[in-house]
């Protein structure tokens, strides 16, 4: 016994909904954010490795892999949008549940002045996100079958 058809989206069909002037624009958000990161991420990880603390490790290996992925982006500019919008999530999460409360206080050290910094420059990722196609492929479009 089959269930109900499940409507599928063809990737292709989806990369064509935007116009190649809006796949460039994305790109170029794509290549900011990858060669940003390669000039500042990637030295981190060539110099002294042993030398760095372990939550600092961490986060230069997962910004090395999101400039990686930024180059495959370049490449697939819309199916690798979900990585993208993570990207934005935990960077507007991060400024709104500690950046913001230290401003209000008046305390942000040089440590939470730096990261701010670097987290402020999503809007730049935030300005060739197409968010009509955003809205329409993961809000209104109905979400896979539960149970086949």
């Amino acid at each position: 016994m089959t269930g109900p058809a499940v409507p599928t989206v063809d990737a292709t069909a989806a990369d064509q909904e935007l116009s190649t002037r809006r796949l460039n624009v994305m790109r170029c958000g794509y290549a900011f954010m990858g060669v940003g990161l390669a000039i500042v991420k990637w030295p981190v990880l060539v110099q002294n490795v042993s030398a760095i603390p372990v939550f600092e490790g961490v986060v230069a290996c997962l910004l090395t892999a999101m400039s990686l992925l930024a180059f495959l982006w370049l490449r697939y500019p819309v199916r690798m949008l979900p990585i993208l919008l993570f990207e934005v999530t935990w960077k507007v999460i991060w400024i709104a549940a500690v950046a913001v409360p230290h401003l209000v206080a008046d305390d942000l050290n040089a440590a939470t002045r730096g990261v701010l910094f670097n987290c402020s420059l999503v809007v730049i990722i935030i300005a060739v996100i197409p968010w009509r196609y955003v809205w329409k492929r993961y809000v209104r479009t109905p979400g896979d079958a539960w149970r086949t």
